[in-house]
């Protein structure tokens, strides 16, 4: 257990807390996922995960299909490989055998170029809910060396971090604060440049051919992120009303209902749908906070709440604004850097959430979020 050393009290940032930092190390599973696999033989591990319990037959006619001719004796010795390397296990007896992942289901790896060359109507994907009441799928989701790694980060942030006085703090969080509300609103489609946005909330003057919601917008992350920085103790736990605080925060004056939704919602680039029902999407929602103040780690903490929350899509609209948000609330509440995103690839970060709606797979979105918090060490309070 790495027990992080506390940072002394300012007047703008109250990173009070000592943090355990907790992790489950089971690198058995990260060892197999990492396994070399051929292109063939990653399709067929996708096309077993996706349909869940897959028989030769039906393997071969997708492997067909979708990827190249293959005959039945290249795809049973895909299948041997497979089994060897235990990241699949057959069931059944002669023509009863059907295959199936073994492989935790949030660490599943995908093609994304071969993925998202489909069309949206055209991926399978997976239609049983995620499941947020079960913390053990969870727990596991880093290895040894990302979680080493994370630590190592998070001990020269807050060394460095230490040495700053409030003033330089002040000024550090602003640009933080500046780069953040820019890429988290450019990547929900605002125009506006980083230069655009740092006058804005520096000097409060509008880009000429912008929209006006669109200087909404970003000033809304300003006011939300000045929230979290002013209050980091109230979010080391989270709670529902917690969450619909930023998200009122960060819909204000945009023409967005306020609180849960109360009808469907459908979301660009996948067929996927979000629950359209205002008790279950609380339950959801209640058994997500619930789940992440279980956990033991700071960032697993942040990492499952981003996602959990742009899964439920809790809101009519704001809701990846508002888990972006809860996720730095989390990292500040317990002294690790916030995140800007601003090194984050628009179109890398929606495949990475799309993929984690269609297939419940966090492994794009894990090693993009690892290398935002990188970059975000890297660059601030130097």
């Amino acid at each position: 257990m790495i027990r992080n050393k506390p940072v002394p009290r300012h007047t703008l940032l109250l990173f009070l807390f000592q943090n355990d930092t907790i992790f489950a190390k089971n690198d058995t599973i990260d060892a197999m996922v990492k396994a070399q696999l051929t292109k063939r033989q990653n399709f067929i591990l996708q096309v077993i995960d996706t349909l869940e319990r897959a028989s030769n037959q039906k393997i071969l006619e997708k492997v067909s299909a979708d990827f190249d001719k293959a005959s039945r004796i290249t795809v049973v010795r895909d299948l041997n490989s497979l089994l060897k390397k235990k990241l699949i296990k057959k069931s059944g007896e002669g023509r009863g055998v059907v295959y199936i992942a073994n492989v935790p289901v949030l660490k599943r790896n995908f093609d994304e170029n071969a993925y998202f060359a489909k069309a949206p109507d055209e991926r399978e994907f997976k239609k049983e809910r995620l499941n947020f009441d079960k913390s053990s799928i969870w727990e596991n989701l880093f290895s040894a060396k990302e979680i080493e790694h994370v630590n190592s980060l998070t001990k020269q942030y807050q060394k460095r971090f230490s040495k700053y006085n409030p003033a330089q703090i002040k000024q550090e969080l602003e640009r933080i604060t500046i780069e953040f509300s820019w890429k988290s609103s450019h990547i929900e489609g605002n125009t506006y440049t980083l230069l655009d946005t740092e006058r804005l909330i520096k000097e409060h003057k509008e880009a000429k051919g912008k929209t006006h919601e669109e200087a909404v917008m970003i000033l809304n992350h300003k006011k939300a992120l000045e929230y979290v920085w002013a209050n980091p103790k109230d979010f080391r736990t989270i709670s529902v009303r917690k969450i619909e605080d930023l998200h009122s925060l960060i819909s204000a004056d945009l023409a967005i209902a306020k609180g849960l939704r109360r009808r469907g919602v459908g979301i660009i680039g996948t067929a996927y749908k979000p629950l359209d029902n205002i008790f279950q999407i609380g339950e959801a929602l209640e058994s997500l906070c619930k789940l992440v103040n279980g956990l033991g780690d700071p960032f697993l903490k942040a990492l499952v709440a981003v996602s959990g929350i742009s899964y439920i899509q809790p809101f009519e609209d704001g809701n990846k604004r508002t888990s972006r948000l809860i996720g730095n609330a989390l990292l500040a509440a317990h002294n690790y850097c916030p995140l800007s995103y601003r090194s984050a690839d628009e179109a890398e970060y929606k495949k990475a959430i799309i993929l984690f709606y269609e297939q419940h797979s966090l492994a794009m979105f894990k090693k993009m979020f690892i290398e935002q918090y990188e970059f975000a060490v890297n660059n601030y309070f130097l």
